[in-house]
């Protein structure tokens, strides 16, 4: 058992795995920040995302040794209990701020969707993986699309629109890789632009259709829906070359930018950090990035290479996304900066995804 742990241990890819406890490190220094401001100094934040953090890394180093084809044989009952956790959450969830999205489990809140981000790349990486020899054809277009579909109706039932679309974007990433023919992304295409006419006029809410629309003209209502954005791109620009300093930053300390601890986050690095501390997150998202995609040469099944391109690129649109948003390139949606943000489901559902890439790297390395 020892000779096996070292073995492992050997062949984790150490320099993937310290790009994230960085950022980990750099978001729980940020949380630590905020709380300098506060009249009370409520270091609540830090301190319960300094315990998922610990929590996260428990069960990082127990599951890189749990074989990755035990996840695979049990793919369709990760489904289930996927449908299981959103439907639970509509009708027995707490409803905070008009969603319904959080259980509320002795003080801590859990949002499903977060581990339902990494149950369907095991769902889909299985299914996928299991066609690899075959003629990809329209019946498993459509099912793969139609369970993918019930998941993103869910999860806008609660409503969360973010969380929905990171859903259909791996979705749409692991069906781009699997091969399909040119053909069939054109009547995606064309469903997509269909689906998206019926989702604004009977789907979204007032709100979703207001911060959509104050994206495309911010100066729409800066004091009501532009006001969090417009908030951060102030944020974001008064940080200059090397920042105001941790605890320092106007607008983060003086409350003018809201969400500071999650939506907006990346916003208090640029104030409190400057281009400088932009810099460092930005490099090291790209070691993660770099590391995660150089591993695909060694993967030697295509399970593995489905779960880590759907892993990387859930990890880099929600990235995208957060970062957009706060520069007002994006509208604003309700998603966490990965590893960074506060959010324990979102910390510890991460570091599980983490751990079955890395499962997967060191079973190839192994094997190779």
């Amino acid at each position: 058992m020892l000779s096996k742990i070292k073995l492992y241990l050997k062949n984790l890819d150490w320099l993937m795995f310290s790009s994230v406890i960085l950022l980990s490190a750099f978001g729980l220094l940020q949380i630590y920040g905020i709380a300098l401001g506060q009249l009370d100094n409520d270091f609540t934040n830090f301190n319960r995302q300094l315990m998922f953090l610990a929590i996260s890394l428990v069960l990082f180093f127990i599951i890189i040794f749990v074989d990755w084809r035990w996840l695979k044989s049990l793919y369709y009952y990760f489904y289930f209990l996927a449908i299981f956790l959103l439907s639970s959450v509509l009708l027995f969830g707490d409803t905070i701020r008009g969603g319904t999205r959080w259980f509320s489990i002795y003080g801590f809140g859990f949002q499903p969707v977060e581990i339902v981000k990494v149950i369907l790349i095991i769902f889909l990486a299985s299914w996928f993986s299991n066609l690899a020899t075959k003629v990809k054809t329209a019946k498993h277009l459509v099912f793969s699309g139609l369970a993918t579909l019930l998941l993103v109706a869910l999860i806008m039932a609660q409503p969360d629109f973010g969380s929905a679309m990171i859903i259909l974007s791996i979705w749409l990433v692991v069906v781009l890789v699997s091969g399909f023919k040119r053909k069939y992304f054109l009547i995606i295409g064309a469903i997509a632009l269909l689906s998206s006419v019926f989702v604004w006029n009977f789907v979204f809410a007032d709100y979703q259709q207001n911060r959509i629309l104050g994206f495309i003209d911010p100066a729409r209502d800066v004091k009501g829906t532009t006001y969090n954005i417009s908030q951060a791109v102030i944020a974001f620009g008064s940080g200059g070359l090397i920042g105001q300093g941790v605890g320092f930053g106007s607008q983060t300390q003086l409350k003018y930018l809201p969400e500071s601890h999650t939506d907006f986050i990346i916003s208090v690095v640029a104030e409190e950090w400057g281009f400088f501390g932009i810099l460092i997150v930005l490099s090291l998202f790209a070691l993660f990035f770099y590391r995660g995609l150089s591993a695909l040469e060694k993967v030697n099944n295509d399970f593995g290479t489905y779960f880590i391109v759907s892993a990387l690129a859930l990890i880099f649109i929600q990235m995208f996304i957060i970062i957009g948003m706060n520069i007002g390139i994006m509208p604003v949606v309700g998603l966490a900066l990965p590893f960074m943000s506060y959010g324990g489901s979102s910390l510890v559902s991460l570091f599980i995804l983490m751990a079955i890439m890395q499962n997967i790297i060191i079973k190839s390395k192994i094997n190779y």
